[in-house]
């Protein structure tokens, strides 16, 4: 079977069973379990050779010589034994569901994928059709999935600013489907469509990896975070899939919460989009035995200041697991940039502390998580010497008169090339402004209003004429964003009023 055969008979069959209620998650979430059994067969086997842990009768032999109800009870059954298991095996096992309720239907995907060799593949066609499942995952807003899933060109293009070295170590706190570590290691090995497409002009010129500097790609150099089981087995799945990570080996993703303590060890490079959504949260049962929702925070000497919104200890987190020569670029809210209160004072000692250098304005309708005005921040961090290390902002807005939908007109690469040349990442202190590219510098951005770094410059010509309007399409994208943001906005008030549980979502 060659490679397009294959992955449209992959993809056909997610279309059979999405009939039957099966949707995209709950398919990649089997085709995960599947896939991977499979492969460590073919790693037992010559020239491999190698002993993989798994246990004896749970193994791919043990599956695809069942059919019928035979098949669904052994499935389960292995289902439930490897997610026991220690390690990469556990990992992603962990919790692990049949939700494939048809045994024939179950039979013919274990029979699809006993026709490939996987192993042979190679990790572009692998990984491809899996982010491709991916993307359709995210794209269907009823899952809920695409809030782990960042626009890849967004993520490109920040790689492509922030230029990672082999050796280097790289995280991400909240890692999602591992978008980042994926972009960052094509980047660095020279791999991907993007970066063989898109290369000459985002300036890569990183020399070929020795077989040590490729090892280390595969092994050591990601480290993340996701607390969500189901995320985070599709994140290893991926990065597998990729050739990154070990089949017998300790996965690279943590199943905890980032901010619960400091980090062990420090790193070189964070790139992260951390969730949205302001407040952090957990749900407790009360006294009369109903569910309330009470705001989380974190008490941590590395923060300067305590609070329950979520993307300031992100930010703060984020600043402690640098190493004094590190650098990160983080996706974040508007809400970071202007709000009052903690705001303010972790905003001002950002400022002070690290070289907060640029900082992307983004324009709305990237993301699928409804109503969320974000940018991206670049900034390294310094010694702890007392000096003031920000000398001042560069900021690029590609929000003003910009309009994106994520089918009609997506975020792609190339919509950012004039941001990575402004940014100029082989020397970014030898920059030019431009009409959307301009430096404030740090004395006149701390004596603004609670040293507010919600700043623009350019008229949105939309307000003088109506001819001028964007799109139907996208006007009514835009209300439907706004509505959802003040929706969420509301829910969030609901959870903090003492003794209330969260306002109910809408269904």
């Amino acid at each position: 079977m060659n490679t397009s055969t294959l992955i449209q008979r992959v993809w056909n069959f997610c279309h059979t069973l999405r009939d039957d209620g099966v949707g995209y998650g709950d398919y990649l979430e089997q085709l995960t379990y599947l896939l991977f059994l499979k492969m460590a067969h073919e790693y037992t086997l010559p020239p491999y050779s190698r002993s993989v842990g798994i246990p004896a009768g749970f193994d791919w032999a043990g599956l695809r010589s069942l059919s019928g109800e035979p098949l669904e009870a052994h499935y389960l059954a292995t289902l439930h034994a490897l997610g026991q298991q220690g390690g990469m095996l556990g990992a992603i096992f962990f919790k692990a569901q049949n939700k494939i309720q048809d045994p024939a239907k179950l039979s013919r995907l274990v029979q699809l994928i006993d026709e490939q060799d996987w192993v042979g593949l190679d990790a572009d066609t692998k990984g491809d059709l899996y982010e491709g499942l991916l993307q359709k995952n995210a794209e269907d807003t009823k899952s809920g999935a695409g809030q782990y899933f960042t626009p890849r060109a967004l993520i490109q293009a920040m790689v492509a600013c922030m230029r990672p070295k082999p050796g280097e170590r790289i995280a991400d706190p909240a890692c999602g489907t591992g978008g980042f570590f994926l972009a960052a290691n094509d980047w660095m090995a020279g791999t991907g469509a993007w970066v063989r497409e898109h290369g000459h002009w985002l300036g890569r010129d990183v020399a070929p990896l020795t077989r040590t500097q490729k090892q280390a790609l595969a092994r050591s150099t990601f480290h993340g975070n996701e607390i969500v089981p189901g995320t985070r087995r599709l994140c290893l799945m991926n990065l597998f899939l990729h050739a990154i990570g070990d089949i017998d080996g300790e996965p690279a993703i943590a199943r905890s919460d980032a901010l619960i303590a400091e980090p062990s060890e420090r790193v070189h490079l964070v790139l992260a989009n951390p969730p949205f959504g302001k407040k952090s949260s957990m749900t407790i049962t009360n006294a009369e035995g109903e569910e309330d929702r009470e705001a989380l925070t974190y008490e941590r000497q590395d923060f300067w200041c305590t609070t329950s919104n979520k993307q300031l200890n992100f930010l703060q987190h984020i600043v402690s697991l640098l190493r004094t020569d590190g650098r990160a670029a983080v996706v974040l809210p508007d809400n970071v940039l202007f709000e009052g209160g903690a705001g303010e004072t972790i905003r001002r000692k950002w400022l002070e502390t690290c070289d907060v250098h640029t900082i992307l304005r983004l324009p709305t309708g990237l993301f699928y998580a409804q109503g969320v005005k974000a940018n991206v921040v670049f900034f390294d961090a310094a010694p702890r010497d007392g000096r003031v290390h920000t000398k001042g902002i560069w900021f690029y807005d590609l929000r003003t008169n910009q309009h994106f939908t994520l089918k009609t007109r997506p975020l792609k690469l190339a919509d950012l090339r004039d941001f990575v040349d402004c940014y100029r990442p082989q020397n970014r202190h030898e920059r030019q402004a431009g009409e959307r590219f301009r430096f404030y510098p740090y004395d006149e951005l701390v004596a603004r209003d609670k040293a507010s770094l919600d700043l623009f410059w350019l008229k949105d010509d939309s307000l003088d004429r109506l001819e001028d309007l964007p799109a139907p399409e996208v006007l009514q994208q835009e209300i439907v964003e706004h509505l959802e943001a003040a929706l969420a906005a509301f829910r969030d008030v609901g959870a903090a009023l003492p003794g209330r549980g969260a306002l109910p979502a809408r269904t």
